[in-house]
């Protein structure tokens, strides 16, 4: 016997489905019971995942959580939210699950917006949604400006690292992934601690997972959040652009080759020369007090101008490539009945 497939309330979509939900667990004993309560009869399996919580919440929810379908989870030391969610995954996967939701512990996400994240899976259109904040204008207006300023530099450096250019929010973990596209992660590579969540993307598009956002609105009671963007912007940056790199490597010279492959280095290469020579000529002008040939000007312009076009290009061409395909629905990952 399956023990989800045959719990009572498992979704059906358009084929059998179960839902499991993955709770990571530190320092939530506060709100993690009224987050359970919260979660509907279409949750088949609820995964709580003591990450050495110094509550001891693993513990606390055993004593106090009556609901059948919750199993705690304990790790024997502290693995960050990433490790935590792994975990979840790990569990929910060899228990048959087919779609699996992370919701945080501290009551900012509300589990009445779990079928929202689930249909697009069900429905065979994305392998893994991402709640998304700033949809509407009104309701952001609850974010702290810090937060807000934070959000948008690090979603930018989300875009252009992980390669979807059509999602916002990147420090969002309302998430929801499907087992066949979570089962192919390298479990064991992804970033533990708050890198996580870009971390997931990155992984993702290196797979041509399909991700798409679903609307929510910011909120925010008397809980603390341990993440402060002013701090990981910074931290985060270094992370960014080791991803970029592999994603540039893997997506257009390991896996495949287009004429974006060549844009790419002849446009850096271009733009580099230009404002080499553009520089080094004009620094020699100003200490000689003559002026600058118009050929040496056209030699360094032209250069940049075209660099810049080529990267320009690029861009388009990288933009235009975001997975729409869902992995979940590709022969080469759908399992045999």
């Amino acid at each position: 016997m399956n023990p989800i497939l045959d719990t009572p309330g498992a979704i059906a979509g358009p084929a059998t489905a179960a839902i499991a939900v993955v709770i990571p667990s530190y320092r939530v004993t506060r709100h993690i019971l009224g987050v359970i309560a919260g979660i509907g009869p279409e949750v088949a399996r609820i995964y709580v995942v003591d990450d050495k919580c110094p509550d001891a919440s693993g513990a606390f929810v055993r004593a106090n959580c009556s609901d059948p379908r919750v199993t705690v989870l304990e790790h024997a030391e502290n693995q960050g939210v990433g490790g935590a969610v792994m975990t979840g995954y790990r569990a929910a996967i060899d228990d048959g699950a087919r779609v699996i939701v992370k919701i945080d512990g501290d009551g900012q996400m509300d589990a009445a917006l779990l079928p929202d994240f689930v249909a697009p899976i069900l429905a065979g259109e994305a392998d893994y949604t991402k709640g998304n904040r700033f949809f509407d204008l009104e309701q952001i207006r609850q974010m702290p400006a810090m937060r807000l300023f934070g959000n948008a530099v690090l979603s930018l450096m989300t875009k252009v690292s992980s390669g979807y250019w059509n999602l916002f929010d990147p420090t969002n973990g309302y998430t929801a992934i499907h087992a066949d596209a979570a089962r192919h992660l390298p479990f064991d590579k992804i970033s533990r601690r708050y890198f996580f969540e870009t971390d997931m993307l990155f992984r993702l598009n290196t797979l041509g997972a399909v991700v798409a956002d679903v609307p929510m609105d910011a909120k925010y009671g008397d809980e603390v959040s341990n993440l402060k963007i002013s701090k990981v912007v910074t931290e985060f940056a270094l992370k960014h652009v080791r991803n970029l790199g592999k994603r540039l490597f893997y997506n257009y010279y390991l896996r495949n080759m287009s004429l974006a492959s060549l844009e790419l280095p002849l446009g850096l290469g271009l733009l580099g020369f230009g404002t080499v020579y553009g520089l080094a000529r004009w620094i020699g002008s100003a200490e000689s007090d003559v002026a600058t040939p118009a050929g040496s000007v056209m030699l360094a312009a032209l250069p940049v101008i075209m660099g810049v076009q080529l990267i320009l290009a690029f861009l388009a061409y990288d933009i235009a490539s975001v997975p729409t395909r869902p992995l979940h629905k590709k022969t080469l990952f759908r399992r045999v009945p």
